[in-house]
């Protein structure tokens, strides 16, 4: 059986489980189940606090795991990312009060406060600084107003929170950061149930990006409906019952799904319809 961590709570279990049920597993229906057989697809779920995932991965334990690109780099091990799943996306930037550093190069003998203090400490050195790093769980932001540190370095999205607590911005992201699927480091070759996992993931993501697009057109416009319409390889073109028309069938990006019916529209197609897709493999 194919062993999977899930994380079991935080930004990336909801978004998670959805996907892994649009890929055909099954998900607890209880919050306190901590595994899962699903005996159909022959996998086995177990669901971890996320920061934990890439070490269990990581150690052989399990075989595949989801978790945050943060996290995994921040853990230190032995795991390596496999697949990007395009959610839980966010940036992971360091900021201070105004005037204390204009760049990261001027942390030297400063403290940063971080709950991610081994992907802190790790881009530090990279950047060849030598500055301290402490290790706050939760919320670091207040920890400048009370001393512990003069920067802190966290996950920011709009960056208000930032800013009410009277802090800037400086330098470039050090991460970005999105869930992603992650496997032991020199694991090998992945085996036919990893491969098929992740053609489940891949089904999920191209569905969530594309629609399945039909029209009727005119025999002689059909080449430049078709250039709107290309399809994945190539797109479905027959004949209809009233000579000099036919049908196209094509899978268009979801968000230019409006602006193509309108081109399609002016070039003098009809009956132009779209529907969701729920699953594909390519």
């Amino acid at each position: 059986m194919l062993r999977i961590a899930v994380p079991n709570k935080g930004s990336l279990s909801e978004p998670a489980s959805a996907m892994l049920h649009e890929a055909g597993y099954q998900q607890r229906k209880d919050r306190r189940e901590l595994v899962l057989v699903d005996n159909d697809n022959g996998v086995e779920f177990f669901f971890l606090r996320p920061r934990d995932i890439a070490v269990y991965v990581g150690s052989g334990r399990l075989d595949i795991g989801i978790t945050g690109r943060d996290l995994l780099l921040d853990s230190g091990s032995n795991a390596e990312e496999i697949m990007q799943l395009g959610f839980a996306g966010s940036t992971f930037r360091y900021a201070t009060r105004p005037g204390t550093a204009a760049d990261v190069s001027e942390f030297g003998g400063m403290t940063v406060a971080t709950s991610f203090s081994g992907l802190v400490t790790r881009h530090l050195a990279e950047q060849g600084v030598d500055a301290s790093v402490v290790h706050l769980d939760g919320a670091v932001e207040t920890a400048i107003q009370l001393g512990v540190a003069e920067i802190i370095a966290d996950v920011v999205e709009t960056g208000t929170t930032l800013r009410n607590a009277g802090l800037e911005i400086i330098g470039e992201p050090i991460l970005e950061s999105e869930a992603v699927v992650v496997q032991r480091t020199g694991a090998g070759e992945q085996g036919p149930r990893v491969q098929q996992f992740l053609r489940r993931m891949q089904g999920v993501l191209v569905a969530r990006r594309y629609v399945m697009m039909d029209y009727d057109i005119r025999a002689e416009a059909v080449e430049q409906a078709v250039a709107l319409t290309p399809g994945l390889e190539s797109p479905t073109v027959s004949p209809l019952h009233n000579e000099g028309w036919v049908a196209v069938r094509a899978m268009v990006p979801s968000r230019e799904a409006q602006r193509i019916m309108d081109d399609l529209y002016e070039l003098g197609a009809r009956a132009i319809l779209t529907t969701g897709i729920h699953a594909c493999r390519l």
